[in-house]
């Protein structure tokens, strides 16, 4: 979920993806979605149905759905376990991002939650700068634990000027699968590189990267290509590189009491910005980006996602 909003710096761009939203997806790749929500702010105007719906218009073979609370995730995959992969979220009410790590009860839970068997990663965790301690603090110091035991991936959010607090964390725990959401928000290229090639436990995902959210760290031009540097990087560790969308929107007020969030009605054009600079990386690296490292990732194959003849209709679309 994107933390630093800002307006559009290119509003034409913005229409381009627009316009580009609404055209047919049918002979699309498959893709996998790394971070998907389904909130309490959601349910009124968006149903699980809806949900899975909108997955497979948009040729989605595999989705990460984080719930707020972290049981409406559950109701989305009993429509489709083989396309769902719910993660658990101590998150239960909007501004959660800014408590959970001071919240004692949070990994009694997650641990009672994982138990179940339902869930396959932890996250999304907000690590802001001024709301989050230390990562030796002990209600993340236990969360990592369950990751490590469990061997599941923590979708980490972190925002900070500098890449330190990610670094020594990733160093300290190299068996700790991490999928960093947002590929650092608002870092440079250069600083992501630096934790990727400390840290082989880290995987990146580009989710809300796009005209209209993080708008002030692009990674694309106006043309949709990624920027240079960004493609440099993305080529430089393809096998570790995912997308997603992050459905929440309007960015200027998220969880808002009196108005729902109408992220859903939105997904098409996020995942059409993503279709469209994956178009131009060499079809080996876009593969990878696109779908396989996903699998990889939870240990997935595309027969245990392509539930449908309509996804198999695409299944080795290159």
């Amino acid at each position: 979920m994107p933390h630093m909003i800002t307006r559009p710096a290119n509003p034409l761009l913005g229409l381009l993806f627009m316009a580009l939203s609404g055209t047919a997806t049918a002979e699309a790749p498959l893709l996998a979605d790394i971070h998907t929500h389904y909130k309490w702010s959601q349910q009124e105007v968006t149903t699980p149905q809806q949900v899975l719906e909108r997955l497979r218009d948009n040729r989605v073979a595999l989705a990460v759905v984080i719930g707020t609370p972290a049981e409406t995730a559950l109701e989305i995959s009993a429509l489709d376990p083989a396309r769902i992969l719910p993660v658990w979220s101590p998150y239960r009410i909007g501004g959660d991002w800014s408590r959970w790590a001071f919240d004692r009860t949070v990994p009694a839970r997650a641990r009672e939650a994982l138990s179940t068997g339902h869930y396959h990663g932890i996250g999304e965790l907000h690590f802001i700068g001024g709301f989050v301690p230390d990562w030796r603090s002990p209600v993340i110091s236990e969360l990592i634990a369950l990751g490590i035991e469990h061997d599941i991936p923590l979708l980490m959010h972190t925002e900070f000027s500098r890449n330190t607090y990610l670094l020594e964390l990733c160093r300290a725990h190299p068996r700790l699968k991490i999928l960093w959401a947002h590929a650092g928000a608002i870092l440079s290229p250069a600083s992501v590189d630096e934790v990727m090639q400390a840290c082989p436990n880290v995987r990146a995902e580009l989710s809300a990267r796009d005209p209209w959210r993080y708008i002030n760290n692009p990674v694309t031009g106006d043309d949709g290509a990624l920027l240079p540097e960004w493609q440099t990087l993305v080529e430089r560790h393809s096998d570790r590189f995912l997308v997603g969308s992050d459905p929440v929107w309007p960015v200027e007020q998220l969880d808002s009491w009196d108005e729902p969030d109408t992220g859903w009605q939105e997904y098409a054009r996020f995942i059409r910005f993503h279709r469209e600079w994956l178009g131009r990386l060499p079809p080996d690296v876009a593969e990878k980006v696109r779908l396989l490292n996903a699998y990889t990732l939870f240990g997935k194959t595309p027969e245990d996602t392509i539930t449908t003849d309509r996804d198999r209709e695409g299944k080795h679309t290159p």
